[in-house]
């Protein structure tokens, strides 16, 4: 019997982030349009583990996800001791065109969820001159309530009480298997880690009346979220959706916050047509 292997492809790549050189662990599978995918907050790359393996998907798109700094095979910079870590919106930005710049990407398409379902919408309002397009999971123009010191406390394992604290958030109905594997990545982040991450998602990132900067003639914008999310409600993903002209998106009916790894089939639904959507109104040019 011959071994079968998954397509997908790991090596790391290293990147200056505001002087400062991080080595990336990235995935990737596929070919043609590229997809850049961004993972939640505390957790990592292997959230995209299923649309890196969808052939249908793979037939038309370059699927690559990354781990961030400070997450599942990113390790943190080397003094990472010595500062508290807290995710900036410009720190967030920068991290992730470098990886863009670095790779040659041209005009990807960007896909984020919770966190990144939020930046998505910065790279979209000023980059769209790099940017193809993008595609916002659990985002909003401002999300409150994530950013709580309580996973810091010696007395709390966090290890234990974020995992679960997360997997609250998902749909009841989407399959326990990955709402389980969803748990377990969040049980391997960092210390800290999530805590930093939903400093940004929180309380550092506000849109709020700047969403009309969002030209999606220039770079098209698809934001869902799902009705059993609470972190990011659909109320809050509407609204945003209100004030961009253009925009495509709305509620996920039977999924929660984390639409790609919690009920990918589900989420396969918008997210592919998605995709297709932005591919085609592609210069030939981009893919040259």
């Amino acid at each position: 019997m011959s071994t079968v292997y998954e397509p997908i492809v790991g090596r790391y790549l290293t990147v200056d982030v505001s002087g400062q050189k991080h080595r990336i662990y990235v995935e990737e599978s596929g070919a043609g349009v590229p997809v850049v995918c961004l993972h939640t907050a505390g957790a990592d790359s292997r959230q995209y583990r299923h649309l890196q393996t969808d052939e249908d998907v793979l037939e038309q798109f370059r699927v690559i996800a990354f781990d961030l700094p400070w997450h599942g095979k990113s390790l943190p910079p080397e003094d990472w001791w010595t500062q508290e870590y807290l995710l900036t919106s410009q720190r967030y930005v920068e991290t992730v065109l470098a990886v863009i710049r670095a790779m040659e990407l041209v005009q990807p398409i960007v896909v984020g969820c919770s966190m990144a379902g939020s930046l998505v919408l910065e790279l979209a309002r000023s980059h769209s001159d790099e940017i193809g397009g993008v595609i916002g999971f659990s985002g909003a123009a401002k999300v409150e309530g994530r950013f709580q010191d309580w996973s810091l406390m010696p007395d709390v394992n966090a290890n234990q009480v974020v995992p679960s604290w997360t997997y609250g958030l998902m749909a009841p109905q989407s399959p326990e298997s990955a709402r389980r594997e969803v748990w377990w990545m969040y049980a391997q982040g960092g210390p800290g880690v999530y805590r930093g991450d939903t400093y940004f998602y929180s309380n550092d990132f506000d849109l709020t009346g700047r969403e009309h900067e969002i030209d999606t003639d220039l770079c098209p914008v698809f934001l869902y979220t799902g009705e059993y999310d609470f972190a990011c409600s659909p109320e809050e993903t509407e609204q945003t959706l209100a004030r961009i002209s253009g925009a495509v998106g709305g509620r996920m009916p039977g999924i929660g916050h984390f639409p790609v790894s919690e009920n990918y089939p589900l989420c396969r639904a918008f997210l592919h047509p998605a995709l297709l959507d932005i591919a085609g109104r592609r210069s030939p040019t981009d893919d040259a």
